[in-house]
């Protein structure tokens, strides 16, 4: 009686049991019928057509921008031949690489697929995981994970496709690691490698990172072998093994590495006429862009069923594509670039220091006694301005430093001319002027040249004595006598050689 109550009682869990197992071996039944369809009669003839076994090896390549999953397949010499491409259904993000968990991103970059990241239990129909976050991404700390390629049209950062296609692709897939490959490598593009993509997007943030992906393209591209992909000092390289024969650490730099010359030959070779390519179309007025989405895109053949897909308003909008400024970065060795004015006045500025150096050590000529004073004043007040407009512009580009033209300038007012017979007109005498502030105190102008003296230093502090200064007497127009008796101690022909080129000081930024 006892026994009989006891089976009473666990006969309803019995039951539930028994039903459980009844539904999941038709689940297993449904979902091995999944994983194990054969690869279609059709792909099998293209197979047949490029020369290759269905059991060969597989190499994926994936494009964004274009929407395109390409299947290629290992020839019996080593060689790998395109064999079929399968539109992408759905791709979410932007272009660019994955950075974390929640950025929508798919990602970009050198995958390895093994046998045990393919899953047929999928709730997406099927899937494989891509291999996400790699030695690169974690080198980069870049995090996130579990990034599928899968069924059912849906993407928020995964590589989605249609259940037949992935039916097909997870099959082609299982053969190739029944027949003992280890790992299928997926290269993940923003988009298709070409001269034309390189040359409109040469200013998207992205673009050194995409040259690594396009060096890794060349080498598939130059010898059409799977490349070997290595990681060091957190850049991806290409068929390169550590000379030490240690293995590589994707977050120390690159140790010495062994390359086989004739595939690095091969892909110098490719490089060089892309880059001849771009510099042409560059030439030809292509402009950079950078092309934004709503949320990532789909392939044309998907447009008639865009209410099947995830996000479908996003793909209502087209993408944008935003044209991008090539002025060069900022800094003061990138000013003449921005100017054409300012590379002309460096220029200019660099010529009239050099006159202004031969002009100090050659024999300087004295003024004639009958010379007029006032026009030579004002231009040599004129040209004292342009002097240290050219000493700092020259310091700004380096060629040297603020406040030497202003020195030469004192220099020449205060040291006497050489004598040397000069062939002056004849001109009326003028008024003795008045002697200029320099000689205050009953002190003589040439002691103004000694170091000691406050009056002659570079740095002077006093208003009148600084180009710069916001004084009336320091302006460029101004006629005082102390400008006039400086010019008479410096001859007009000697000023007007060493200083006429010197360009008017801009505003600094």
């Amino acid at each position: 009686m006892t026994l009989i109550r006891t089976i009473g009682r666990f006969a309803p869990y019995g039951v539930a049991a028994g039903a459980a197992l009844a539904l999941g071996a038709c689940n297993d039944s449904g979902l091995s019928q999944r994983s194990l369809q054969p690869i279609p009669p059709e792909t099998l003839a293209l197979m047949e057509q490029a020369g290759v076994a269905k059991e060969s090896p597989t190499l994926i390549r994936s494009y964004k921008k274009e929407s395109e999953f390409q299947i290629w397949k290992q020839r019996p010499d080593g060689r790998y031949v395109y064999l079929k491409t399968f539109p992408m259904c759905r791709w979410s993000g932007q272009l660019g690489p994955k950075v974390r968990e929640g950025d929508r991103q798919a990602p970009e970059g050198f995958y390895s697929i093994t046998p045990g990241q393919m899953n047929p239990n999928s709730a997406y129909y099927l899937s494989f995981n891509v291999g996400y976050p790699n030695a690169y991404d974690r080198a980069l700390g870049h995090g996130g994970g579990s990034i599928m390629v899968h069924g059912a049209c849906s993407s928020a950062g995964c590589f989605s496709m249609t259940d037949h296609q992935i039916s097909e692709i997870y099959a082609i897939l299982r053969t190739s690691f029944n027949n003992g490959q280890r790992a299928i490598q997926m290269q993940s593009y923003p988009f298709k490698m070409t001269a034309e993509n390189l040359a409109k997007h040469r200013l998207d943030p992205n673009i050194e990172f995409w040259k690594q992906l396009e060096n890794g393209s060349d080498h598939f591209e130059a010898t059409w072998r799977e490349p070997t992909v290595g990681v060091c000092g957190r850049r991806y390289v290409f068929d390169a093994t550590p000379a030490s024969g240690h293995s590589l650490d994707a977050s120390a730099p690159c140790p010495a590495l062994k390359r086989d010359p004739q595939i690095e030959s091969l892909v110098a070779e490719k490089s060089a006429k892309d880059a001849a390519k771009i510099a042409e179309l560059v030439g030809a007025g292509v402009k950079p862009v950078r092309v934004v989405y709503q949320d990532g895109g789909q392939h044309p053949d998907f447009y008639a069923r865009v209410a099947e897909v995830s996000r479908p308003e996003a793909l209502a909008v087209s993408p944008t594509e935003i044209p991008l400024d090539e002025k060069p970065a900022k800094g003061p060795v990138k000013l003449a670039a921005k100017s054409p004015v300012v590379a002309v006045a460096a220029e200019k500025a660099a010529r009239a220091h050099a006159a202004a150096e031969t002009l100090a050590a050659a024999p300087q000529q004295p003024a004639p006694a009958n010379a007029p004073a006032a026009e030579p004043a004002l231009e040599t007040t004129k040209l004292a301005a342009l002097a240290a407009g050219a000493g700092a512009i020259g310091g700004w580009l380096g060629l040297r430093k603020d406040g030497e033209a202003a020195t030469e300038v004192a220099k020449s007012e205060a040291e006497p001319a050489k004598p040397e017979p000069v062939v002056a007109k004849p001109a009326p005498a003028l008024a003795k002027p008045e002697p200029s502030r320099r000689a205050e105190g009953g002190k003589k102008p040439q002691a103004s040249t000694e170091a000691k003296k406050p009056q002659a230093a570079v740095e002077t502090r006093k208003p009148q004595a600084s180009i710069g200064t916001k004084k009336p007497e320091a302006s460029l127009e101004t006629k005082k006598p102390r400008n006039e008796a400086a010019a008479a101690a410096t001859p007009p022909g000697v000023a007007t050689a060493s200083l006429r080129d010197a360009p008017v000081q801009p505003t600094r930024p």
